[in-house]
This record gives C-alpha cells, sequence and structure tokens, in this order.
C-alpha cells in the first residue's frame, strides 16, 4: 500500500497563478503519473496546497448547506472521481469522499482500516477554520473520523490515519482547540485501535508521540500513539528530497521498520536526461533503535519513540543525528547544538497537539532556515 499525505499542486508565489482549471490540471497530471510508475493502491489525503485559493476549505455548514458551504466541491468531486477512476476507491467510496471534504475510509485487503482526512479545517492558513472557533468541529472531519475509527474498533480492526497537516510538533500549524480535540480522540481510540498515524506538510522528517490524559504525563507507560511526518519529494527550502517506505506486521499493523531515501539537491544541476539518484539515508530502527535500549522485533511505537527521547536526553549525539535526518541529510540545514535547540526538539517530539508544541521552547522546529530561538 502507498500512502500520499497531499500537497500536489505547486507551491505557487502568487494566488493570481492558481486557477480551478491549473488545480485540476496538475492532479490529472500527477495522478496519472502515479498510476504509471506506482500503480496501486495509493490512498491520497488533499494538502493545504491542492486547492484554490490554496490553504481554504469551507464547512458546509457555514451557510446551511448552501452555496458557501459547497464552493470547493468541485475539488472533492474531481479528485475522488480521478481515484475511483485508477481503481483505488470504489464507486460508493468516491460519493464518501465528495462529500467528507476528499476525505475517505476503506479496509485494505490485509485488514487494516485507512482513513484519510481532510487537515485543512484545523489549519491556522485556512481562513474558514476561524469561524466558531469555539467550536472545534464545525466542519464535521472529526465527527466522521470518529465514526470511522468507531467501526474499527466494532470489526476488531487497526486503523491507519493519514492527513496532511500535523496536530503537533512546535504548535504552529494546527488550531489549538481542534488539535486538542484531534489529540482526544487519538487518545480514546489507541493504542487498541489506531496502529499509525501519517502526516506531510512540513517537508521534513519528523516524528511525535501521543499519550495519555492529554500528554500531561509524558512517560513510556503513557505513551499511547505516535505520528510520522514523512520526508517530501519536494525539497522546498534548503531541504534534499526524500520518501519512506515501512516495513509492518501484517498481524498487528504495527510499523517494524522505517527505511528513508534521499537525494542530493546539490547534484540536480548537473542531471542531464535523467532523474535524481536516489541513496539509502537510514534505517530508524538501527539509528536509533540501540541508543533506546529497544528489542530487536519490538514495534516502532509510541514507547519506541519516547524511549528514543530518553536516550536524546542523555546523549547530545542523537539529537544531531535527528536533526540531520530532519533536513534529509541537506548540508544547509542549521546545526542544533546548544541547550535550547536540544531541549525544545525532545519537546516538540513529545507535543501531539498546538497547546503542548507551544509549550516548548520555540524557534528550533524547522531546519530551512537559522533557527531563531535564543539559548539559555
Amino acid at each position: 500500500m502507498t500512502f500520499y499525505t497531499g500537497d500536489m499542486v505547486t507551491h505557487v508565489p502568487s494566488q493570481n497563478q492558481l486557477s480551478h482549471a491549473f488545480v485540476e490540471d496538475v492532479e490529472d497530471s500527477l495522478l496519472q503519473m502515479f498510476k504509471a510508475y506506482i500503480g496501486g493502491p495509493i490512498f491520497a489525503a488533499l494538502g493545504n496546497h491542492d486547492s484554490s485559493p490554496e490553504n481554504n476549505d469551507a464547512p458546509h455548514a457555514v451557510d446551511n448547506d448552501g452555496p458557501l458551504g459547497e464552493q470547493f466541491s468541485w475539488n472533492y468531486e474531481h479528485i475522488s472521481k480521478l481515484w475511483e477512476y485508477y481503481g483505488w476507491i470504489n464507486s460508493s467510496t468516491q460519493a464518501e469522499a465528495a462529500l467528507h471534504y476528499g476525505a475517505y475510509a476503506v479496509t485494505h485487503p490485509l485488514g487494516v482500516r485507512i482513513i484519510t482526512l481532510n487537515t485543512d479545517f484545523y489549519y491556522q492558513s485556512n481562513y474558514y477554520a476561524f469561524l466558531h472557533t469555539a467550536e472545534p468541529d464545525y466542519s464535521g472531519i472529526f465527527s466522521f473520523l470518529i465514526d470511522e475509527l468507531q467501526k474499527a474498533e466494532d470489526a476488531g480492526q487497526r486503523a491507519y490515519i493519514t492527513g496532511h497537516v500535523l496536530s503537533g510538533w512546535d504548535g504552529k500549524n494546527p488550531m489549538p482547540n481542534s488539535a486538542d480535540y484531534f489529540y482526544q480522540i487519538v487518545e480514546r481510540y489507541s493504542p487498541h485501535v489506531i496502529a499509525a498515524v501519517f502526516f506531510g506538510h512540513t517537508h521534513e522528517d519528523q516524528a511525535f508521540i501521543y499519550y495519555t490524559n492529554n500528554g500531561t504525563n509524558q512517560t513510556a507507560e503513557n505513551a499511547i500513539a505516535n505520528a510520522w511526518v514523512g520526508p517530501s519529494l519536494t525539497p522546498l527550502t534548503n531541504l534534499n528530497s526524500g520518501y519512506r517506505m515501512y516495513e509492518i506486521d501484517t498481524g498487528s499493523f504495527e510499523v517494524i521498520e522505517a527505511y528513508t531515501f534521499y537525494s542530493d539537491v546539490s547534484s540536480f544541476s548537473s542531471l542531464e536526461g535523467t532523474g535524481p539518484t536516489w541513496e539509502f539515508e537510514y534505517s530508524t530502527r538501527e539509528a536509533y533503535g540501540p541508543a533506546a535500549g529497544w528489542p530487536d522485533g519490538e514495534p516502532l511505537n509510541a514507547t519506541f519513540w519516547h524511549r528514543v527521547t530518553e536516550a536524546m536526553e542523555a546523549d547530545r549525539s542523537l539529537v544531531t543525528l535527528q536533526n540531520k535526518y530532519q533536513g534529509k541529510s541537506s548540508v544547509m540545514s542549521p546545526n542544533c547544538t546548544n541547550q535550547a535547540c536540544a531541549e525544545a526538539r525532545i519537546c516538540y517530539m513529545r507535543s501531539g497537539s498546538a497547546g503542548l508544541g507551544r509549550q516548548c521552547p520555540q524557534g528550533f522546529g524547522s531546519v530551512q532556515s537559522a533557527f531563531t530561538g535564543t539559548n539559555f
């Protein structure tokens, strides 16, 4: 199975370069390439750039299911029809995706339930997310998620959640109330239902943990779920290109191993008629497992990642290693060598919501430019 966590459409410098036709053309072209080179099925979530104007999606309830609430339905209809055309979802799932802002759920032949979300409804750059902020599920997207997780629980299934905008890390991306609500949903259905959460958006290689009791007592025993923020093929700013392959246990659907690959963007200018060269970057188990004291064969779950953060507290070289991998081994990544940066990274990795992330030292969340945080 292949997960695509969104942002098919180019990051344009001006909204004037976007249109419905442009977005549809990019979606047509990219999914055609996916079908040709990957095959399928590919389970995709919409990103904040996959719309026009970008970042925006309107809740149906904004005018009681009137034209304002339906103004982005052209996109949900178009992309879901493409998913159906390529055989990745059936007609009933297509109708579900068109209704639920491009979000849908399917049960994979192996037995795991895959739930995709449109995370724009808790994204700070979505103007419509500021409507009725006291009601964190004004769009109904979380009700959809709860319904699908409940179906999985009733059927004794494990589930993967895949979306674009992350719910946590340093707290700069999601709306606080909505991120807290998402955290509570994850807590309710973990660890017995949710096997893993997958995000994109930042273009960087990150991971973070969800705990019981809204993360108020962050211990290995209380770690119940984890999110993988996958490296992106698109370099964006000062990053290399990357992608990841996961090895899963097809009984428990836990992640057993994760292999990350990268391509050095500095070499792209010398390419003549060929694609980039991809190199193996690292194995998650081999990179972090020994320092975390993690047993062979045990899943790379929330407990594993908490043990990694404990190892980072004891050994600063692991923070340096994590920083390197966050930028996909880019020579342009700033160094995370001072005390404030190290503490911030560990804190971010323990922050599955905006509220938790904002309590961490700020200014060390991204490696795409010089850190703005101040050392102690």
